[in-house]
């Protein structure tokens, strides 16, 4: 997954031990100790730092050392891909789902969560982006997804 924030682009991808990333040109590792509520302990290059994230959509602020980022995607989806692909919610990124909170016929409220999936050892709330009924469930519980696979759709 690539990224940018002001005039830096950040590579990041998975190994063994955690994450690989590089950024401009520098490689470093990246292990996530514990991620809960927005927070994330991480050892980067050995040392030990504290990451808070939060998100929207589209964009993602991490606060490290006291200064905040925003982070934007600049590749990995296809052109016009949104987390709300035709009506259906996708995967922001590969993980697995924990809970699945509604059912095919059920209404639901912009804002209501649709199911909670772990990611990168943290918890992700799939949210309904508007009101309306769902009209299909694409995945039940335990079960392994992969990045902008459809998780549910609401119309």
């Amino acid at each position: 997954m690539k990224t940018t924030f002001d005039t830096q682009t950040i590579e990041l991808n998975p190994s063994d031990d955690g994450y690989i990333a590089v950024v401009n040109g520098k490689t470093v590792t990246v292990q996530v100790i514990r991620a809960a509520n927005g927070r994330m302990d991480l050892l980067i290059d050995g040392q030990r730092v504290t990451a808070h994230v939060s998100s929207d959509v589209a964009k993602r602020w991490v606060t490290l050392n006291g200064q905040t980022l925003m982070l934007t995607k600049t590749s990995g989806a296809k052109k016009g891909v949104r987390h709300d692909h035709a009506g259906g919610l996708i995967a922001p990124m590969p993980g697995q789902i924990r809970s699945v909170s509604v059912s095919v016929g059920e209404a639901v409220k912009k804002g209501q969560t649709l199911l909670t999936m772990e990611a990168m050892k943290m918890e992700i709330r799939i949210q309904a982006l508007k009101d309306g009924v769902v009209k299909s469930v694409s995945v039940t519980q335990g079960q392994t997804v992969e990045r902008e696979q459809i998780l549910v759709e609401v119309e």
